[in-house]
């Protein structure tokens, strides 16, 4: 039964929903966390030291933390994967490329693919950068995250990636919200428009917010 779901292309675009969905709300938390860094070093590292004692005792040091991480990535693979094989079932369907384009397609939805890519080659290197500090461009210091996240923000390139992954982001929220609730059975003509809306002003907050991380520490409100 189960596999049947899966191998249908309503299951498929299901568990895209809702795998995009758990990210999503990943992505809002993340953001207001990331945020506190306006606060001051003493603030964003106990945050970040708060991260991994969740749960604690009854959860041991950052059981909590690798239970999100496990979660996080069940929903990218599950999403990538639905996502490549409802991509290829659709060019196998239309082999043929239309002779007429869509005008009316809008940008989002013509770049959600090489979005995806984009944010999956981000979410490596910022792994690389600011949890294991392989590309670190400073001296990487386990346990001051403050201080790591102004030195990746104070080059040009770090500064560069992160932006337009970002801005990626937004552009794949602004459209995979709207897609994610009408697969759900939330969308209605009467309901289109707030969705649409709610998708707008998600994909712009969670733009704004991320990017006002490296914002601020070039205009040294965060140093």
């Amino acid at each position: 039964m189960a596999r049947t779901a899966w191998d249908s292309t309503v299951g498929k675009k299901t568990v895209m929903a809702v795998s995009g969905l758990i990210m999503l709300l990943y992505l809002v938390a993340h953001m207001i966390g990331n945020l506190k860094i306006f606060f001051g070093a003493g603030e964003f590292n106990h945050y970040a030291h708060w991260l991994r004692t969740v749960g604690e005792p009854f959860m041991h040091y950052e059981w909590t933390l690798w239970l999100i991480r496990v979660v996080l990535v069940v929903a990218v693979v599950a999403h990538a994967v639905s996502a490549y094989q409802l991509s290829r079932r659709d060019i196998k369907a239309r082999p043929n490329k239309y002779v007429h384009r869509k005008p009316r397609a809008s940008y989002a939805t013509r770049t959600m693919r090489w979005g995806g890519i984009i944010l999956a080659l981000f979410i490596v290197w910022h792994i690389l950068d600011l949890t294991t500090g392989t590309v670190h461009s400073g001296g990487f210091e386990t346990g001051k995250p403050y201080q790591n996240v102004v030195d990746t923000f104070s080059t040009w390139y770090g500064n560069v990636i992160y932006i337009v992954a970002m801005l990626a982001v937004g552009l794949h929220i602004r459209h995979g919200f709207w897609s994610a609730a009408q697969t759900l059975g939330a969308g209605s003509r009467t309901r289109d428009r707030a969705l649409r809306t709610t998708a707008n002003a998600l994909a712009l907050l969670l733009t704004a917010g991320f990017i006002a991380v490296p914002v601020g520490v070039m205009t040294g409100v965060v140093s």
